[in-house]
Order: structure tokens, then C-alpha cells, then sequence
């Protein structure tokens, strides 16, 4: 029996979605009723007659969510985790579920590197000889640890499930990353149990183990560090540089934090327009999969043209003219004071994300490296443009 008949008749399907995904009406209308809520405030009511419900990691999906929504067949997550949801109550009650792994992993990586060229313009250094430890090898961290190598930087990968899994990299212990990176970026899931649970994994000991002017960077979750425990060691660590893309309490950061973080937005590493379609996309992919209808739609038609599509550069660029190169980006610097100016306010940390809809991946603009009759300037050109390209530049 085709698995549609599981369904209502598909123009009839009513599909719950979360209001801060993008590109839901282009993909979904045509295959049922689109309503889309706020996916923090979602409750039981609104999904009760739902065939469909498409969520972020903000919804706790749940029996308390779930128990009354008897027709329900399809969950989708357009994030990379799950602790969001409840996998087992969803097996008994034979709903189909998936998320979207590595959709946002591009958009993370270069959030991460970004920081570090932010940070290191601030503090008016150069990070070309930098050791960066990344602590979680999945999708993001692989990918933020492809940004610090195309720029030459040496990379540490810890990550002991991905070890003891027989993955093939190279990886060190976390005391290991500790006393040898210069630079800390976190790409770990939450987890709150196991030999390698991950709440609390930087508890105030292992903040104020740090070694000197270790620069941390978290875009994974507020968890993983115990940012009371930060506030105490930021205090007495001033040398201890910090950018928090994730806060422990979402949506209401500790107001204490917020004035000791070097760089703070709210939750929006992975929100480029790019890793946020990607998102969506993969939800409609498997539903046409369930539904066993082919994908009418592609993901290339979604996106506008970046308005700065081309733009020349030296191929003698340094490290301050490749930030501004990636300002026309994403400029941090401005959604760190937008966050200063609202994160207090009721909604303040959710419509600043609604709100986020200007990003690109450094992929959405091409770049024309300026050329030069001379072998060393062509050498130069050519090593600009492999370095570019490898940043993920077109």
C-alpha cells in the first residue's frame, strides 16, 4: 500500500511549522495547508489534528507535545541534534522521523572562523600561528576545522566517540587540547549522560585550567559550559577571550555573562540562508520520500542573488583585508550589538532570530583575484585563489 494513504488526501494535509523557517509555503503548499506558530510557545492544542509538523530545536517534541495528536505520521527537525525530541515516544507511536544533519555545518564552520578574525583584530594580533583545538568532529566541527586549515592553521580534533568509532583522523584528549590550543572552538552535542556527556563538559575547573589567553568559542550549545561558572572565571581570567553564539537558558542568557563575552549573538551560527534552506529542503526531501512522490522543486531556485556577487581583491591580501572581505559576509560586530541592545528584552533573543535573515555563505560570492605580468605576482595569485577557494569563496 503506497504510504500516503496514511495520510488525508495530500491537499488536505495540514502541516504545523515553525514561523522562523524559511522557504516552508515555496516547498510544502503544494502537497497540503501550511500554519505556521511560534515553535517555543507550540502546544498540544495546535497540533492535534496536524499530519505533518515541521520544528526547529526551540520545540520540545514530546508525549506531553504529541499524546493527543492521533493523526500525525511525519516529524521533521531542520537542525543537526535531537535532544530536542523524544526518538523513543516517536518509535512507539510509529511516527517517521528525521532532522538535517550537516545543513548548517558550512554556515557554523565560517561563523567560527569569522570570530577568529574578529577577535584577532580587536586584540590587534594575527592568528596565523595559532594551534585551534576543536572539540567535536562532527559536520560542524569538521567543518570550522576546513576554515582554520585552508588558512594554514594547525588543528587538534577531540573527539573520543569519533575515535573509539575507528574514525580515521587524527585525535588528541581533551586535557591534551587544554594545555596545547591556543584557540577553543566547541562543536559538541548536548548529552547529559555516558563517560562522555557533554553538559557542563567546561565546568569552572576546566575554564580556569585554560591555558593563558586561550581564546573559546561556542556555537553548539549554551550547555556544554557552565556559564555561572564562566562568570567567576571571567572575573579573576580576564585573559580568557569568549565569544557565545549559545547560552545556557535560551532564550534568556544570564545578564551577568553578556557584558564579560568578547562577541554574543543569539543562537545564530547556523542561520545562513544558505545552511537554513538546506534545512527545509532536506525536511521536503523526505516527506516526498514517505509520500513516495518525486521532489518537484530544487534547492538552487530558493536562494536570491547575493547583491555583492563579485568583487576583486589583491592577491596579496593579509588577514585585516580578508576580514573585510568576509564583513561583506556577515559582519559580527553587528549582530553582537543588536544582541547587547535586545537580549534583556521579553522576545528579545527569538524575534532577533526571526529577524535574521540577511546572511550568506562565503560560497554566494565569487571573487576576481587581480592578475599580474610578473612569476612572483602570478604565484602569489595563484596561491590567493587555492586559499580563497578552500575558505569556500567561488
Amino acid at each position: 500500500m503506497r504510504l500516503f494513504y496514511y495520510f488525508k488526501e495530500i491537499d488536505m494535509m495540514k502541516i504545523i511549522a515553525d514561523e522562523n523557517m524559511p522557504y516552508v509555503e515555496a516547498l510544502f503548499a503544494h502537497l497540503g495547508n501550511v500554519e505556521f506558530v511560534n515553535g517555543r510557545e507550540l502546544s498540544p492544542e495546535q497540533v492535534e489534528d496536524a499530519d505533518v509538523l515541521l520544528v526547529r530545536s526551540v520545540t520540545k517534541v514530546n508525549k506531553a507535545l504529541l499524546e493527543n495528536a492521533h493523526q500525525l505520521k511525519f516529524v521533521g527537525s531542520a537542525t543537526i541534534g535531537t535532544d530536542h525530541v523524544d526518538l523513543d515516544y516517536l518509535q512507539q507511536r510509529g511516527i517517521y522521523f528525521t532532522n538535517a544533519p550537516g545543513c548548517n555545518a558550512t554556515s557554523v564552520g565560517e561563523f567560527a572562523f569569522i570570530a577568529l578574525l574578529e577577535l584577532a583584530a580587536r586584540f590587534n594580533c594575527k592568528i596565523k600561528h595559532k594551534v585551534i583545538g576543536i572539540v567535536g568532529a562532527g559536520n560542524t566541527g569538521t567543518a570550522a576545522a576546513k576554515c582554520f586549515e585552508a588558512y594554514g592553521l594547525r588543528v587538534l580534533l577531540c573527539d573520543p566517540i569519533k575515535q573509539a568509532e575507528g574514525d580515521p583522523r587524527d585525535f588528541v584528549s581533551l586535557n591534551e587540547v587544554i594545555e596545547q590550543a591556543d584557540v577553543l572552538s566547541l562543536h559538541v552535542p548536548i548529552t547529559k549522560n555516558g563517560a562522555n556527556k557533554t553538559w557542563y563538559l567546561f565546568d569552572e575547573q576546566k575554564l580556569l585550567s585554560l591555558k593563558e589567553n586561550t581564546w573559546l568559542i561556542n556555537c553548539c550549545r549554551g550547555e556544554v559550559i557552565d556559564n555561572r561558572a564562566l562568570v567567576r572565571v571571567k572575573q579573576s581570567r580576564p585573559d580568557i577571550k569568549v565569544v557565545l553564539d549559545v547560552w545556557e537558558g535560551e532564550p534568556k542568557p544570564l545578564a551577568e555573562l553578556v557584558p564579560l563575552v568578547e562577541f554574543a549573538t543569539p543562537h545564530i551560527a547556523g542561520y545562513s540562508l544558505e545552511g537554513k534552506a538546506k534545512g527545509t529542503f532536506m525536511l521536503y526531501q523526505h516527506l516526498c520520500q514517505m509520500l513516495q512522490q518525486q521532489p518537484e522543486l530544487e534547492l538552487n531556485g530558493l536562494l536570491p542573488t547575493f547583491s555583492f556577487k563579485q568583487l576583486n581583491v589583491d592577491p596579496q591580501i593579509n588577514e585585516r583585508e580578508l576580514l573585510k572581505l568576509c564583513r561583506v559576509v556577515f559582519d559580527l560586530r553587528d549582530d553582537d550589538a543588536l544582541f547587547r541592545q535586545h537580549f534583556h528584552t521579553a522576545k528579545g533573543f527569538d524575534l532577533m532570530r526571526k529577524q535574521h535573515t540577511h546572511r550568506r555563505e562565503f560560497s554566494a560570492m565569487t571573487i576576481n583575484v587581480e592578475t599580474s605580468k610578473s612569476i612572483s605576482a602570478k604565484s602569489a595569485m595563484s596561491d590567493c585563489k587555492k586559499q580563497l577557494a578552500s575558505l569556500g569563496f567561488s
